[in-house]
């Protein structure tokens, strides 16, 4: 990876990686308590149209590469420009970031070939794991590593894969999200018989979170991961006449999940002996669970 190419890789993605989550955000500007010290009140602050920082308690900033340079001599670990590079290129998850122009990063994910899947090994994806508040233990339970090719570009990726029930693969890494067609819920059953309950949650780390935090209910309930908020009525047929007493529903603190919200509660009110339990108030004011579980985790 050159340095125009690191350059370009979004400090925000970069900070995720390493466990960090702005405190407050608009468009152009994101504010963070910063990664080098122990502060109440951030001063980290991001552009993100012209992908810089600036930490004014230090009054220094820079780029994506001098941010990582400071990182990682704070970890007492070599920290030259080429160490830099080298560790966004394992970060990435594979030695070029093309994949983060916006004209890839848009394309519609049926143009991503399924290359190959095995079980995780890649440190890259977890350290994201880590990032993100997921043991690898947990994590192994419901993803693999999943290798994927453009169908039209030479660009490959590996990523974490989530499997739907079509047979589809949600992917993530730390610079991208996106999917292997067919699009579909996933559907992961209690491990005790005759579930009174079913989970729904809107992305696969929202129920890795949960699994992490609150083991019990993925255990002694079914559960659905939408994989996409604007897919909600997927999900009714596998609930419709199952016998459920209570649906808990894990879904988003913006629009889209305030939207599913209201058709999830709709559909409950058709289901005889079905209560509808929305499960909101214990991450808010957080956008969704996994973002309120990384923010609040007792490391």
């Amino acid at each position: 990876m050159n340095i125009e190419k690191a350059k370009q890789v979004p400090i925000e993605n970069i900070l995720e990686t390493i466990g960090h989550f702005p405190n407050k955000k608009n468009e152009r500007d994101l504010w963070y308590i910063s990664p080098f010290r122990n502060e109440e009140t951030p001063s980290f602050h991001v552009n993100v149209a012209e992908n810089v920082w600036y930490d004014f308690g230090e009054g220094k900033g820079g780029d994506s590469v001098t941010l990582i340079c400071k990182y990682l001599m704070r970890q007492n670990e070599d920290h030259t420009v080429s160490d830099a590079l080298r560790w966004i290129s394992n970060m990435s998850g594979f030695s070029f970031v093309e994949q983060l122009q916006p004209s890839v990063k848009n394309e519609k994910p049926n143009k991503w070939i399924l290359k190959k899947v095995k079980p995780i090994q890649n440190q890259a994806l977890i350290n994201y794991l880590k990032s993100r508040g997921i043991a690898l233990g947990i994590a192994e339970k419901h993803l693999k590593e999943v290798y994927i090719r453009h169908s039209v570009k030479p660009l490959g990726i590996f990523a974490l894969g989530f499997k739907n029930e079509d047979g589809g693969y949600e992917l993530r890494n730390a610079f991208m999200k996106t999917c292997v067609y067919p699009k579909n819920i996933t559907f992961i059953r209690a491990t005790e018989p005759n579930p009174k309950g079913i989970n729904i949650f809107e992305g696969v780390m929202d129920f890795l979170a949960v699994s992490t935090r609150y083991p019990k209910m993925v255990i002694k309930n079914d559960n659905i991961t939408l994989n996409s908020a604007a897919v909600v009525e997927m999900a009714f047929p596998y609930i419709a006449g199952y016998g459920y007493e209570f649906l808990y529903n894990w879904t988003d603190n913006d629009n889209a999940g305030k939207a599913a919200t209201v058709k999830i509660k709709d559909f409950v009110a058709t289901q005889e002996g079905l209560k509808h339990k929305p499960m909101n108030a214990i991450y808010s004011p957080y956008k969704d669970v996994n973002e309120w579980h990384v923010q609040t985790l007792i490391l």
